[in-house]
């Protein structure tokens, strides 16, 4: 295995963890914070995640010796931020994430929910997604609308580093917004000693709660999210850079992890998508059969990440929110786009696409329900109608 390892694989490594860490922590915490965690447990919740995706990323890449790379869900974060509070607070939302990490290692093991979830029409899905991104979309224009001298900066450096490397355009956001925090916010006093005191593990244990609007608001969404979002396209990026592992057990290992993860605040772990392309292609290394080295190192950096999560997220907490808001909605443009383009492709479907996007994304709940769960069955309905007039007009 040591001869396998070059330094090459090394820095890819350490970028691809630099890369997805940064341009979406910001989702992970916000989405936290929405649906009622404190400070405290939204740390432990970006530090669970953090070592969970980081040793399963270990774990298999050492098992399979394929570049199978590891994240947390950001479209999950993004869901959990246009969902709000629930009944039964963060309690309820943990008793969910556990539900949606069971419901993972099902569609890993339990073929048919898995075939079932890839059935899932993928404009609907799409229009979903987009639905629940577009709200945390707004936030860079609410922040220059809130302070110009804050806001306007971070904007800037993502449109102008975007502009030659689209990779570090979220980076070049948050070193934004890290100077715009030193200099352009006012600190109170003692603040940076509470952020020395942070940097010890910030482990929070939250005891579930188990209801039916947090299983229907969160639960049901985060599982399709993850698995339309996240792990079926990582399984094609896998395919695209010729390797063809068995989904199936892919999907459990992470459905495990997620467990493991899920009492200490995290929402999920899944396969990769954009940085599964990073480690999966030819900057890794030139031979395929050593690139798995990438996924491995990113693997440990994220736990040593993972150990650093209240250090971060005291940083974060000096600035006001709707300035790592802005960076956690330009994180997302690019997935809003992607989707939003993709949800409308299909003109016999572009209706019922409208109607789950109109649905999901004015973030009204009925029942104590959220939009996103009501525009992907009232999307359904529209779809299944459609086709059956079509059907029997023939």
């Amino acid at each position: 295995m040591l001869k396998d390892f070059s330094i090459q694989s090394l820095f890819m490594g350490i970028l691809t963890t630099f890369v997805g860490f940064a341009s979406s922590f910001a989702v992970v915490l916000h989405g936290l914070q929405s649906v009622g965690a404190t400070d405290a447990q939204a740390a432990s919740g970006l530090m669970a995640l953090s070592i969970a995706l980081g040793l399963c990323a270990i774990v298999l890449s050492t098992v399979t010796r394929l570049p199978i790379s590891i994240a947390w869900s950001t479209p999950g974060g993004a869901l959990l931020a246009s969902t709000g509070v629930v009944e039964g607070g963060f309690n309820a939302a943990v008793g969910a994430f556990l539900i949606c990490a069971v419901l993972i290692v099902i569609a890993g093991l339990f073929k048919p929910l898995g075939r079932a979830v890839a059935a899932i029409p993928a404009p609907l899905a799409n229009a979903m997604l987009a639905g629940v991104l577009i709200g945390l979309c707004f936030a860079p224009v609410r922040a220059i609308g809130f302070n110009p001298l804050l806001g306007l900066p971070i904007v800037l450096a993502w449109i102008v580093v975007g502009a030659f490397k689209r990779l570090w355009a979220v980076p070049a956001a948050l070193a934004a917004f890290v100077l715009v925090v030193a200099f352009g916010v006012d600190i109170p006093d003692g603040a940076l000693s509470s952020l020395e005191q942070a940097l010890r593990p910030p482990v929070e244990f939250v005891v579930p709660v188990f209801n039916l609007p947090a299983f229907v608001s969160i639960a049901l969404p985060l599982f399709i999210v993850t698995m339309a979002s996240q792990n079926i396209p990582g399984i094609a990026v896998l395919k695209v850079n010729g390797y063809a592992p068995k989904p199936g057990p892919l999907f459990s290992v992470t459905g495990l992890f997620s467990i493991l993860a899920a009492p200490f605040g995290g929402h999920a772990v899944n396969l990769a998508a954009i940085t599964a392309a990073m480690c999966a292609g030819q900057d890794a290394h030139p031979d395929p059969a050593r690139r798995y080295w990438a996924v491995l190192v990113s693997g440990i950096s994220y736990v040593i990440l993972g150990l650093l999560a209240g250090a971060v997220t005291t940083f974060v907490a000096l600035a006001p929110p709707i300035l790592i808001q802005a960076v956690a909605g330009l994180a997302l443009v690019g997935a809003f786009s992607s989707s939003a383009m993709s949800a409308f492709q299909a003109p016999e479907s572009r209706e019922a696409a409208a109607i789950t996007f109109l649905v999901t994304a004015s973030g009204v709940s009925f029942a104590g329900i959220s939009g996103a769960f009501w525009g992907l069955l009232a999307g359904g309905l529209m779809l299944a109608l459609s086709r059956f007039v079509h059907a029997a007009k023939k």
